[in-house]
């Protein structure tokens, strides 16, 4: 019986036990195995094909602008209140139906402008934007 003496088995242990880890990997390793194949596996359909062509016809753009004092400007044309809405109701009509893009002088009546994207809707335009300037 030696007191100052330390034997093996009281050492501290200082690698990892690998064989657990070995044991866990192996076990992920069959269940992926066994679930990738029956994840493959889908109904038969016949899907219809497409031609993913870019459209050749591009819809024109109308600039439709409210100056300061109210007045309609169709593409640089002044127009009356009454002729708005059988334009817009021609344009709508077309195939494919313009792009309108709103210009509201920043002095002007809501209203005015409001009047205008009324009139598109019952005329049945489907593509409204706004323009406005970037702030400087």
């Amino acid at each position: 019986m030696a007191f100052g003496t330390q034997d093996d088995t009281d050492e501290v242990m200082n690698e990892i036990n690998m064989t657990p880890l070995v044991d866990v990997m192996l076990v992920l390793l069959i269940i992926f195995i066994i679930t990738v194949p029956v994840m493959k596996h889908a109904v038969p359909i016949n899907l219809p094909s497409a031609s993913n062509a870019p459209e050749s016809v591009k819809p024109e753009t109308i600039r439709l602008s409210v100056t300061a004092d109210g007045q309609y400007h169709w593409n640089d044309l002044a127009i009356s209140d009454d002729e708005l809405e059988p334009r817009l109701r021609a344009q709508a009509g077309k195939d494919p139906q313009p792009d309108l893009h709103i210009r509201g002088d920043k002095d002007v009546r809501y209203e005015r402008v409001a009047k205008a994207m009324a009139a598109a809707q019952r005329a049945g335009v489907r593509q409204i934007g706004f323009i406005t300037e970037p702030a400087p």
